[in-house]
Formats: structure tokens, C-alpha cells, sequence
């Protein structure tokens, strides 16, 4: 783990918790040549869960400290402070055989995920009738024609979907997820018009988007079937039913969500322990779809389970005849590509790889594409050769902005501006312009970040425009500041990544307007909001489940370990027609050289829960 890059409140953390586990340890008569290396394993344990990862390897302790590997195993289990999976007791700690050490709740969380993931499935072809079998040919009909003699991997997803009660559903933008989802749902609800259906996403923007983007994927649906579709979508706190005095929820394994299908999108956002949670709560009769992009960023906090989830696309024989069986695809066809790793969930993960977005030619697929791939050299050539104009580079290396980027910053805000001063009355034409263009950032501070980019727009945009209900620098409240939430407030019904924008209301009085779920706006005064930022760029974390027209990617002007290839693709995947990138060729180099590193034993505790 390298310092450097945890931040200060997390290594006062780990050398704190070092340091009770010690003083524990004394008080326990644990022999004193065991102090300095348990020191040593929990200070870099709670580090790497600090960073993201789920446990720590004790063989990277052992090089950073120059310890014996098998020393350190033996001085950490003489200890008193750690167990193993065979013997946990009551350990803070918990080493397993291949050298990962937990903290106790993660290596617990990992154990209770990897059970309820593998609860006996119900009988093959149980929920597949012929009426829905028949509607399975009609709406991927027009699926048939464009493929030819290529296999329709939405439609074996969504056969998948109707025999299994888990199915792990991987693509990348345009790949046709929402398209799938929503004919899983007319298939289940032509069989079963009383299935009990909950949608459902980490972020509130990601779960108004979901049913946003079903509703419009189901035009093509019998206006029956429409209309049994879910009218309402959840975060997964909601759903859950947060506590908010204790943390807890209200529907967990002992109290089950009353439902018969769930349905995850952004998936990919879900860490460790509300995955956990989340499938705790679904009762073991129901089914349950997880949606996402194995090749974008993991969770902010610990873990990468859908990744690590996704990770095996494996079909048995006997599931590729039922799939073919039921699909009327020649199973000659369904060749599963290979595996980045056995997880012990065969028949479980479909990859969707026709994009339906990006032609196979286009600037920005084929640079994805190099980029997923870890081709730097390749992917950094096509950004030189200009092929595409809907892919640019600006080889902006320095601290300071090049006055290059400014411009591109400040002239792809321009059509938000220009209707902003000419019509600050039309709140649909707004919130569609400013969707328009947006500028990801991968860090918030620093010359190069969210906090410095929004200041530099908001400057120019005040400037511009010199509203009369601008009260100037006395205040950061003016007409036209895109606003976003940072955290759920579930009394406003507003949640974290939720968008607004500061605008008058009839009387003249500066409120925030928030989309509703109505199609309309609804103001909130600007005090009662939770807290928020300025949004005329974001995080490239904060923009994942998001779309925009175009996109300014401002990398940093140096490497470092939170620009990734991971972080570079769900950057650029993030526009429909056009990329920017302002960087210099070393930290583009370095991060499609860079996939990112999260420690876990989720695939390990899978196998161990087989047996």
C-alpha cells in the first residue's frame, strides 16, 4: 500500500486501530515477538479497506516491512488477534490460506454474500411458457434481421433471465441492457401478470435514469404488457428501508423485501457490503437481475463484486441446449468467450458485445476499445492521427490549464449559457442544453479539479450573463448554477447525484428546480437543501450511470494511482457523439497501462461455499 496516497484521517485511522489491537493483544499475554508484525498487518489492512479494496495480502506487508512471509503468517496466528476461516473465533482479523487478511466484517461480509448467491436455483424451464416463448421470437425479431448468423446475446440473456434466479448481466454503453431488461419484464409479466417487480440503483440519479430509460425502451410493447411494467424506481437504501438513527435497515434476511423480482442497474457501483445487504433482503423464491459494465469503475467504497461477479461468462452444455431451446439459436452458436476467472457461478453471466451505440468504426468505440484492451500505444496513436473528429486530444501536460482547455471548457458551456441569458423561463430547454456537454474531472482538488473547473465556469457564467437576481460575490446562489446533491435526503426526496438548477420562481425568489417524476420541476429553497456542489464539471465517479452529448475529460498533469484505464473508459463511454481529452501522453499512457487493483477473496469464498 502506498502512503502517499491515503489520506492523512485514514492513516491516523490505521495506526490507531494498529495500536489497540496491540494494547488488546498485551493485555491477552500474546508473546511480544508476535506485537510488531500484527502492528504492522492491521496498519495496512485497514489501509487498503480505507482504499478501496476489501482485505490485504500479507506478502505485500511482509516486502514493505522486509519480514519473512511465513514468519509473519506464523507471529500474526500466535497473536491472539487473527483467525482463519477454519477458526475464526472472535478475531478482529481474519488470514485465509491463500495470505488475504480481513478485517473481521469484510472477510463476514464476503462468506454471507457468497452463500446467498449460491442457494439452489428453482427446476429448469419452470417459468418458460409457450405464449412467452412465442413473445421471446416477436421482440427480438428485429434483433434476428440485424445479426444475421450471429448470436443474439440479448435474447439469451433474457432466456437466462426466465430460468435463473440470479443472472449477471455485463455491457457496455449502447450494448442494449436497458432493451434486454425491459423484455425480460414483458416475458415474466406475460407469464405471471401478478409478479411482484422492484427496480432498483445505488444512486438516485442512476435509478431515476433506469426507469426513465425503460419507459422509453418499451414502446415497442403491447400496450397490456406496458402497463403492467414498474411505475416507480428505489435506491437500494430505500428499498432496504433505512434506519436513519441506527444505520440499519428495515428489510434484511429475517424480514424480506415482499417481492418476486429485482432488478439492479449500475451494479457496478455496488460495494461490498450493500450488496451483501441488498440480496440478504430478496427471499430465496425470487429472482434477481444485476445490471452493469464489468470494464467501469468499482464502488467508491470496498469491493468490486459485480466485476468480480461478471467475470465468468461460462454456459454449460445442458444450459446452452435449454438456451437454444428456447431462443431458437443453434447452440453451435452460443460460444461463451473465455473466462478472465472461474467463479464458481456457471450459468449465471451473460456479456452483451454488439453496441448498438458506437459503429465498430467509430472514434470513440475504437478508442474504448484500445483502452479496455490496455493498448496504450495503440489507443494513443489513434488519438494522434485525428481519424475522427468526434474524438479529440489536447496534450495538455502542465499544472496550469493550457489556454487550449479553457477554451474548449468554456466554449462547450456556451449553448448552456446562450439560453440561459436569452431563456431562464424554459426549464425543459435548460436542464436538455445542460445536459449538452460536461466536463469529468479524476480528482476534486488541485489546479486540474472539480472544485478549481467549477469556479473557473461559474467566473465566466456570472460574468456573461449579469443577472439582476445575482447578488454577487456576496453569494453563490445565481440564476443558471447547475447544482448537484451529495447526499440522500429522503424527507425532500432528493438523492445523492441528483441534478438541479438555481432559477426564479414566479415571485422572483431563487429556488433550486429539481426534476420530479411527473415529467414536471419542483422547486426547493435553496437553504433546505442537503449537501451539494456546483456541477458544471464532476467527477468521473460521480458521472457514472450518466449520459451527455459531448465531454471534456481533464486528466492530471502527473500519474497517479486514481487514474486508471477503468476510469479513462467509463469517462469517454460517458458521451453519445463526442470526447475531448485534455491530457499529457505520460498519465494517458500510464493509466491504460493502469486496470484497477482491488483486493478480495469474493471468488474464494464462492468456491469455499460450494464445497
Amino acid at each position: 500500500m502506498n502512503a502517499q496516497f491515503v489520506h492523512a484521517p485514514d492513516q491516523a485511522l490505521a495506526r490507531g486501530f494498529a495500536q489497540h489491537l496491540v494494547h488488546w493483544a498485551r493485555e491477552s499475554k500474546a508473546p511480544n515477538h508476535t506485537l510488531a508484525a500484527l502492528a504492522a498487518a492491521a496498519r495496512a489492512t485497514s489501509l487498503a479497506t480505507a482504499s478501496g479494496h476489501v482485505c490485504s495480502y500479507i506478502a505485500d506487508t511482509a516486502a514493505a516491512e522486509k519480514l519473512d512471509e511465513v514468519a509473519l503468517r506464523k507471529a500474526l496466528l500466535e497473536s491472539g488477534m487473527v483467525g482463519t476461516p477454519s477458526a475464526p473465533s472472535t478475531c478482529p482479523l481474519i488470514l485465509d490460506d491463500d495470505g488475504r487478511l480481513y478485517l473481521r466484517r469484510y472477510f463476514d461480509y464476503e462468506c454471507r454474500l457468497a452463500r446467498r448467491l449460491l442457494e439452489p436455483s428453482p427446476s429448469a424451464g419452470s417459468t418458460i411458457g409457450k405464449n412467452v416463448q412465442i413473445l421471446l421470437g416477436d421482440l427480438f425479431a428485429a434483433n434476428a434481421k440485424r445479426l444475421g448468423d450471429r448470436p443474439d446475446w440479448q435474447k439469451i440473456a433474457t432466456a437466462l433471465a426466465l430460468e435463473r434466479q440470479l443472472t449477471i448481466i455485463s455491457g457496455g454503453p449502447g450494448t442494449g441492457k436497458t432493451t434486454t431488461v425491459v423484455n425480460i419484464l414483458a416475458c415474466i409479466l406475460a407469464g405471471d401478470p401478478d409478479c411482484r417487480i422492484r427496480l432498483a440503483a445505488p444512486t438516485g440519479k442512476a435509478a431515476a435514469r433506469m426507469l426513465e430509460a425503460i419507459r422509453k425502451a418499451a414502446a415497442h410493447l403491447p400496450e397490456n404488457l406496458r402497463d403492467l411494467l414498474p411505475a416507480e424506481s428505489f435506491t437500494v437504501h430505500r428499498l432496504l428501508g433505512l434506519l436513519p438513527d441506527s444505520g440499519n435497515f428495515r428489510h434484511h434476511a429475517s424480514n424480506p423485501l415482499p417481492i418476486d423480482l429485482l432488478v439492479v442497474d449500475e451494479a457496478s457501483m455496488l460495494d461490498l457490503a450493500l450488496a451483501t445487504k441488498l440480496v440478504e433482503a430478496v427471499p430465496p423464491s425470487a429472482h434477481v437481475i444485476l445490471l452493469g459494465d464489468k470494464d467501469q469503475l468499482a464502488a467508491v467504497e470496498s469491493g468490486a463484486v459485480f466485476s468480480e461477479l461478471s467475470a465468468d461468462p461460462t454456459l454449460s452444455e445442458a444450459c446452452v441446449k435449454r438456451l437454444s431451446d428456447i431462443t431458437g439459436i443453434p447452440a453451435a452458436r452460443i460460444q461463451c468467450a473465455a473466462p478472465i476467472k472461474p467463479t464458481g457461478l456457471p450459468d449465471s453471466v451473460v456479456w452483451l458485445i454488439e453496441n448498438f451505440r458506437f459503429a465498430k468504426d467509430s472514434g470513440i468505440g475504437r478508442f474504448a476499445a484500445h483502452v479496455n484492451a490496455g493498448e496504450a500505444e495503440a489507443a494513443i496513436g489513434f488519438l494522434r492521427s485525428g481519424a475522427d473528429p468526434a474524438l479529440e486530444w489536447l496534450d495538455d501536460a502542465n499544472p496550469a490549464l493550457a489556454t487550449a482547455s479553457r477554451e474548449r471548457i468554456v466554449g462547450g458551456m456556451k449553448n448552456y449559457l446562450d439560453h440561459a441569458r436569452t431563456d431562464l423561463g424554459n426549464i425543459p430547454a435548460l436542464f436538455e442544453v445542460l445536459a449538452g456537454f460536461r466536463v469529468l474531472c479524476a480528482e476534486r482538488d488541485g489546479p486540474r479539479g472539480v472544485v478549481e473547473i467549477n469556479r473557473l465556469v461559474s467566473q465566466h457564467f456570472r460574468g456573461a450573463i449579469e443577472h439582476p437576481l445575482d447578488p454577487g460575490s456576496r453569494s453563490e446562489w445565481y440564476p443558471g448554477r447547475p447544482v448537484m446533491v451529495l447526499r440522500n435526503d429522503y424527507v425532500l426526496k432528493l438523492f445523492n447525484g441528483d441534478m438541479g438548477i438555481v432559477l426564479p420562481d414566479a415571485s422572483g425568489t431563487l429556488m433550486v428546480f429539481f426534476p420530479n417524476s411527473e415529467g414536471g420541476f419542483r422547486p426547493v429553497a435553496p437553504l433546505r437543501l442537503p449537501e451539494h456542489e456546483t456541477a458544471f464539471a464532476t467527477t468521473v465517479h460521480k458521472a457514472q450511470g450518466s449520459e451527455f452529448d459531448k465531454v471534456l475529460l481533464l486528466l492530471p498533469a502527473k500519474p497517479n494511482r486514481a487514474v486508471t484505464k477503468e476510469l479513462l473508459y467509463t469517462a469517454v463511454t460517458r458521451s453519445r457523439s463526442g470526447v475531448t481529452i485534455a491530457a499529457g501522453v505520460e498519465v494517458l499512457e500510464k493509466a491504460i497501462a493502469s486496470p484497477t487493483r482491488r483486493y478480495s477473496g469474493l471468488i474464494a469464498r464462492l468456491r469455499d461455499a460450494r464445497g
